[in-house]
């Protein structure tokens, strides 16, 4: 099997999925809700790139429709926390299949990721030269600098963040 090209990252048309996905006045609660397939890692392995490149497929479709519900200050916040969570997912559950679900409701934007694994997510503190190991403690510090908080499932299955809206963003 051949390497996907940086251009098989990238859905085709980002401003056509936020136009036909499904339409709820003032996006209702749901903004996203998807899922994917993975291979499940073995032998500590990286992921495979194919399966990297849906992160980033989520995250911009996650823009797009941000974008479409004018959130767009949330933007980059949600941005970060998309792409931690389903890397963090992707890189340590062993899971074939991974969803994202991104509502509003009651003032607020929840961002779930469930990889059905029942390890919870754990924060590292990783040294000065690690080359990873941070991503949950940016989830941290984005969540605590909006006023916002994260955490995991009892069962560990289900990653989420939630953060307050903006004054101009709450339905």
């Amino acid at each position: 099997m051949s390497n996907p090209t940086l251009a098989s990252c990238r859905p085709p048309d980002l401003e056509d999925v936020a136009q036909t996905s499904p339409k709820v006045p003032d996006c209702g609660r749901d903004v996203v809700h998807a899922r994917f397939e993975v291979a499940t890692l073995s032998n500590g392995l990286p992921p495979r790139s194919e399966d990297a490149c849906q992160v980033g497929t989520m995250r911009r479709i996650a823009a797009a429709r941000l974008r479409y519900c004018g959130l767009e200050a949330m933007t980059d916040d949600v941005m970060l926390i998309v792409s931690e969570l389903l890397t963090n997912a992707l890189q340590h559950s062993g899971t074939t299949e991974i969803s994202l679900v991104i509502t509003v409701a009651d003032g607020a934007l929840r961002v779930r990721v469930r990889d059905g694994m029942p390890t919870p997510a754990v924060p590292r503190r990783p040294g000065p030269a690690a080359e990873s190991g941070r991503g949950l403690l940016l989830v941290d510090a984005v969540a605590k600098e909006n006023g916002g908080s994260w955490g995991t499932s009892e069962a560990g299955a289900e990653t989420w963040c939630c953060l307050p809206l903006p004054p101009q963003g709450q339905p």
